[in-house]
């Protein structure tokens, strides 16, 4: 009961601060280094320029400039709102609206072509739940910055009611933002892109299954035509569920990654409030037994839950993580375009006869291409 009462209060006491303003300060850049994040959002425009809760039909396209402290450590987000402090926390300082799409694939191929090495590739990065606009910037740009993620990242905001108590709210969002989304990355495959990642983060996982789905029903063969892998993040969503929005998909794109740990709490509070028996969603299953026979891959992080500021996302903020991937080689060679293809010394790779590949990793263990 006393956990319950904590518990309470906290979310009380967060739902006081306004997360909804975080003002565009360029003087940020005087002391922080620049991160450019492209964004389409289906939130609609309120009146004093931001972009909130309230849904909209048309997508709402703009460049980003974040200023990401000088003192920043792989693994931390800091970030003020009404009065952000630049040397220390990330910051917004520069936002720039395009009237079309056209002026927006425009921009975002002159920024694709500056990027001399490596392949000419886009990450999509789709947040989850219980998120501002600014906040999800926040993220993409400190976990791309962070792994050191090759060429573009362009950011897909929908209409999180960023509340602790909005969960029914964001659900219905998610739906309600899959058309944005495939539109999204049909517009960015007009940029010439030669590989594009559509990178999910928890309810964003839903939402990237779901329009999946749907595109693939209508036009089979659409998403390995697209894109060029998937990586899943703590998904929010049944092991049931995820297995029939699979079988829809006609080619399943390659690689296609998630990442779990048996660790993550607020996976396990979305089981409870469903009644599921086992706690258990994608996320942080326990076995992969009912998916083993699927294309995918599975990298366990639950043993860098320790250092991780969130257990609900290992990848983003456990230091350890980040060096592990970093060490290892460029996240270009990561995601490459036929395979994930990861070889882990010292920790566990087990090949499930020809389907899922699940590897476990430990702190103190490299990453190493492996053609398989």
């Amino acid at each position: 009961m006393r956990f319950f009462l904590i518990c309470c209060v906290t979310l009380w006491l967060a739902s006081c601060t306004d997360r909804s303003y975080s003002p565009i300060y360029p003087e940020a850049l005087e002391v922080g280094a620049p991160f450019t994040v492209f964004a389409a959002t289906s939130r609609a425009q309120e009146s004093d320029g931001t972009f909130g809760f309230r849904r909209s039909e048309q997508l709402s396209l703009l460049e980003l400039t974040v200023s990401i402290p000088p003192n920043h450590t792989p693994g931390e987000l800091k970030f003020g709102y009404a009065n952000p402090k630049p040397k220390t926390e990330f910051t917004l300082a520069q936002q720039t609206e395009f009237n079309s799409f056209q002026t927006f694939e425009t921009r975002l191929t002159d920024y694709i072509q500056q990027k001399k090495a490596g392949p000419k590739e886009v990450t999509i990065f789709v947040h989850g739940y219980n998120t501002t606009q600014n906040e999800t910037a926040f993220r993409a740009a400190q976990l791309a910055h962070d792994v050191k993620l090759p060429g573009a990242l362009v950011l897909y905001s929908w209409p999180s009611r960023a509340r602790a108590f909005g969960y029914a709210y964001d659900y219905d969002s998610m739906l309600f933002a899959r058309d944005g989304l495939e539109k999204l990355i049909r517009e960015v495959k007009r940029t010439g892109a030669e590989r594009i990642i559509l990178l999910a983060h928890s309810m964003g996982s839903a939402l990237t299954m779901e329009m999946l789905r749907l595109v693939e029903t209508n036009d089979p063969g659409w998403a390995k035509r697209h894109l060029g892998g998937i990586v899943l993040i703590s998904p929010d969503l049944d092991v049931d569920v995820f297995r029939s929005q699979m079988n829809r998909i006609e080619h399943i794109p390659q690689p296609f990654v998630i990442m779990v740990s048996e660790k993550d709490k607020a996976l396990n509070v979305s089981a409870r409030l469903r009644g599921t028996s086992d706690s258990e969603r994608l996320g942080n299953i326990s076995s992969i037994d009912k998916i083993a026979d699927l294309p995918i891959e599975i990298i366990d992080t639950t043993a860098f839950s320790s250092d991780a500021a969130s257990s609900h996302f290992v990848t983003a903020t456990s230091p350890a993580l980040i060096a592990l991937l970093n060490s290892a080689r460029s996240m270009s060679d990561t995601f490459g375009p036929e395979d994930f293809g990861l070889n882990v010394a010292g920790s566990s790779v087990r090949q499930i006869a020809n389907g899922a590949t699940e590897i476990a990793l430990t702190p103190g263990t490299s990453l190493a291409s492996e053609s398989r």
